[in-house]
């Protein structure tokens, strides 16, 4: 018998079935979705009915099941139920405790090397996943900046930070998806090597050919491409003119404890930002101010002063582009930056939430800022 999460199964698992298949038939348990969640504060990629469908589908498995208890043991159950002959785990996958529970139950401990079949690499679930991450990016503060139309009445900043994927976000929602999408097609999926700066403008560039209708931000190619936390300064340019990077641990962290995302819905499609402008310059400074303090904040580790920044920004966007904070939006983030230090959309007309707090807010989305 082996046990697993075996999501986002690869070559490594069937090397790992077809050795312990060698020792007799083969039981697999498979990690239940809830239990999952609780040890790795995530859930896996596939629902727990799609693993075991997928692992039992394998020719070297005998019989594949749902593992019915809870924990790291969540397999000792079944473990007691079938009585194998055998346990058997990977090196990765040893604890002092599986192998104490069956030293009790008179069941032989093996540990496997993790040895791949020839001419294919070593595979593990964690690398599979890293290479299927890719990040997006959410915007705190200023957005709108990036726009020559705005920021050559009045320049001023937009702070973004890119983060990792802790959940499948939805698409139309504010977090740079249609950029993130064109990056995935030009680097086949993986993170480009070198210069951050430059690949944020080679991602502008093909998301922006000749002839577009309309630019795509540049704040969304950084916040993408540029680890860490920016603060992007723009004077009337497609491009900035300035970009300061904080990739400090401790502040990215702080950054990633305090902001929360709710979902509210995505942008209708033929949903129109723009149609309507109020180009008043001190609107226009309103919100070039409000990155400012977004940074300043951020750096100094201010959960008040980045709220405030972050509802100044919000309330700017009403001023200048009303299309971008419709009437049932507003009404929904009142609660928000009235309870909270402050609260912004993810982006024009919904998406999500997102909240500063120091304090746990439930149902909402954790990210993870990437340093």
């Amino acid at each position: 018998m082996v046990s697993g999460c075996f999501d986002l199964l690869h070559a490594g698992h069937i090397a790992f079935f077809k050795t312990a298949a060698s020792y007799g038939k083969l039981y697999v348990a498979v990690g239940q979705d809830k239990n999952l969640l609780q040890l790795k504060g995530k859930a896996p990629w596939f629902s727990e009915k799609e693993r075991k469908y997928i692992v039992g589908s394998v020719r070297y498995v005998h019989e594949a099941f749902i593992a019915s208890g809870k924990g790291m043991l969540d397999f000792e159950p079944d473990l007691r139920r079938i009585k194998p002959d055998r346990f058997i785990v990977n090196t990765d996958g040893h604890t002092g405790e599986k192998e104490k529970l069956c030293r009790e139950l008179g069941i032989e401990y093996i540990i496997l090397d993790r040895i791949p079949e020839p001419g294919l690499p070593a595979r593990s679930s964690s690398f599979t996943k890293r290479e299927l991450q890719f990040p997006y990016r959410v915007c705190i503060a200023g957005g709108w900046m990036d726009q020559p139309w705005v920021s050559e009445i009045y320049p001023g900043s937009v702070v973004v930070a890119r983060i990792w994927p802790t959940t499948e976000f939805n698409d139309r929602s504010g977090l740079a998806t249609s950029s993130r999408k064109v990056a995935l097609q030009l680097w086949d999926g993986k993170i480009p090597t070198g210069d951050p700066v430059r690949n944020a403008k080679l991602l502008f560039g093909a998301e922006n050919p000749p002839g577009s209708k309309y630019i795509s931000g540049s704040q969304d190619h950084i916040g993408l491409m540029v680890p860490g936390i920016s603060r992007i300064y723009y004077e009337g340019g497609y491009w900035p003119s300035d970009i300061k990077n904080c990739t400090d641990p401790s502040v990215c962290e702080w950054l990633s404890e305090v902001l929360y995302l709710i979902p509210l819905k995505p942008r209708p499609t033929g949903y129109d930002p723009i149609e309507e402008k109020n180009l008043e310059k001190e609107y226009v400074k309103e919100l070039g101010d409000s990155g400012n303090k977004c940074w300043d904040s951020i750096i100094k580790k201010d959960v008040k002063g980045l709220g405030r920044a972050m509802t100044e920004s919000f309330l700017a966007w009403k001023k200048i582009l009303p299309n971008t904070v419709p009437d049932h939006i507003m009404n929904e983030m009142t609660y928000y930056t009235s309870n909270y230090p402050g609260a912004i959309t993810s982006g024009s007309g919904g998406g999500y939430a997102m909240v500063a707090s120091e304090k746990n807010i439930e149902g909402s989305i954790r990210i993870k800022v990437k340093f």
